[in-house]
């Protein structure tokens, strides 16, 4: 055991190990570190699969990452589950026994309990249209099977890091009827709250911050998402639709620029 004095925290380390790195599976481990800070307080993640295989892999590599985890077999419980542990991010198998993934994701968007923990779908289907759909019913990223424990990690810390909003950003900016409130985290039109996800709230706020000009998909997927490679951009349109779906007629500030992206423009 080893003291940190200046700190007052107490690290336990067994560091007999062989080959070990922080994202392999635990059946590759003889025996992994271990440590306990006190007063440190992690992220918690609800993983919820079907497949007792899949959920040990995630599980131990987002522990090893340094978040909580809580699991749940089936949509029931994992609706339970999340009410009851308000994690901090869901991880959401599609193909669940009796109510399925994309019926889960339904239901936690219509709770006003939930409906901003944001939600990563994990499943075998790759075609577009399943990407899409799940997007469309509220899903803030789509990643299928197999996927690297390493890409899951990451896109569950850049999620996670967008609800620190963006560096710099105002207070609030109001624009006609329009208010956005980034203390708050909160979205109004005409008085009434707009309830956006974490993910809608961040594409919404920096269009309006860089108001007038041109953001391309590219550019979104890379300030919004933090992805520093391409992936379907399809996810920046069905974003934007849902965004502005919810909007209603507030929506008329954000423009399309064929072939190119997405401007926010100020009422006349």
């Amino acid at each position: 055991m080893k003291m940190d004095s200046a700190a007052g925290r107490t690290a336990i380390l067994p560091f007999r190990y062989r080959d070990v790195t922080r994202l392999s599976h635990p059946r590759h481990c003889s025996k992994t570190a271990t440590v306990v800070l006190h007063g440190c307080v992690r992220s918690k993640i609800l993983v919820v699969d079907d497949e007792p295989e899949a959920v040990e892999l995630v599980e131990f590599n987002l522990k090893q990452a340094g978040y909580d985890v809580a699991t749940a077999p089936d949509g029931a419980q994992a609706l339970k589950k999340a009410h009851a542990l308000t994690p901090n991010l869901i991880i959401l198998d599609l193909m669940l026994p009796e109510l399925d993934g994309l019926e889960v994701c339904k239901m936690l968007r219509r709770d006003p309990a939930t409906s901003a923990i944001p939600v990563i779908m994990v499943t075998a289907k790759a075609a577009e249209i399943d990407r899409v759909l799940g997007l469309e019913l509220g899903a803030d990223d789509y990643i299928t099977k197999p996927f690297s424990p390493r890409e899951l990690v990451l896109r569950v810390k850049n999620i996670l890091q967008r609800g620190h909003g963006v560096q710099d950003e105002p207070k609030s900016l109001r624009f006609g009827d329009l208010l956005i409130d980034s203390p708050r985290h909160l979205v109004s039109w005409k008085g009434k709250s707009v309830d956006l996800t974490a993910t809608e709230f961040k594409l919404l706020s920096l269009l309006a911050q860089r108001r007038g000009r041109v953001q391309s998909r590219e550019q979104l997927l890379r300030d919004v998402w933090e992805y520093n490679s391409l992936v379907d951009t399809r996810t920046v349109d069905t974003h934007m639709r849902r965004l502005r779906e919810k909007l209603g007629a507030g929506a008329e500030c954000l423009e399309t620029v064929r072939g190119v992206g997405y401007r926010f423009a100020e009422p006349r």
